[in-house]
């Protein structure tokens, strides 16, 4: 009876409804299930980029402060010599470029050797013009126009096989000599004259010669200055 009962109670419809009703959850359960792994995955797709690009800048700048450490520091003319530089380049029409490396050498020889850069340009300019490879009837060679037989003991340890026409030896070399020059003879004019080869000048022309030379250089220094 009670089974009669229950039976007349059943309502298809009803159950078809609950069914319908289920299956749209479990679709909305899913959907949501799988939107959330989607924004999930993109997520960490997103982590995973920043630190492969925070990973590369990060291995990137120890390479760049390498260099930097690697790199040697460039001499630097001073303002004095820079606007010199300029001048001489027009007197003599010299690129700036080409010059830049024997001032530098100059600059850096003569605070070692305690002498004025201008003082060594000037020779530079009145012996060689500027020009690494000149040489003198009497074998005089390089920027500074020494002559190698006399010299050679001043020559620094790997120099290379021409020393007197690589300008920074040469430049070295020259001013070793006159500063020894000036030493030997007791005065700046008497060292500038043995130099030039003239000790017994009366009128010192070769000494006159570089002073004014140097004048010209201090001139340009001070027009070039603000």
């Amino acid at each position: 009876m009670s089974t009669t009962i229950a039976l007349n109670g059943f309502n298809p419809r009803r159950v078809d409804v609950s069914l319908s009703f289920l299956q749209h959850s479990l679709m909305v359960v899913g959907l949501m299930l799988l939107l959330g792994s989607f924004k999930h995955w993109i997520e960490v797709d997103r982590t995973d980029n920043a630190q492969t690009i925070v990973a590369g800048e990060t291995a990137a700048a120890p390479a760049s402060q390498g260099d930097e450490a690697g790199t040697a520091p460039q001499p630097v003319l001073s303002a004095r010599l820079h606007r010199v530089l300029d001048s001489v380049s027009r007197r003599y029409r010299v690129a700036p470029e080409a010059l830049v490396p024997v001032f530098e050498a100059a600059q850096r020889v003569g605070r070692e050797r305690r002498l004025d850069p201008l003082l060594i340009i000037a020779i530079i300019g009145i012996e060689s013009r500027f020009n690494p490879f000149a040489e003198s009837p009497v074998g005089a060679k390089g920027l500074m126009q020494v002559i190698p037989g006399y010299h050679l003991d001043k020559v620094p340890a790997g120099a290379g096989e021409t020393p007197f026409l690589d300008p920074v030896t040469n430049i070295q070399v020259g001013v070793h000599v006159l500063e020894e020059a000036i030493r030997w003879r007791g005065s700046l004019t008497a060292g500038l004259q043995h130099y030039g080869g003239a000790p017994d000048d009366p009128d010192a022309s070769y000494a006159n010669k570089v002073m004014a030379e140097k004048e010209k250089l201090e001139q340009a220094a001070r027009r070039g200055r603000a």
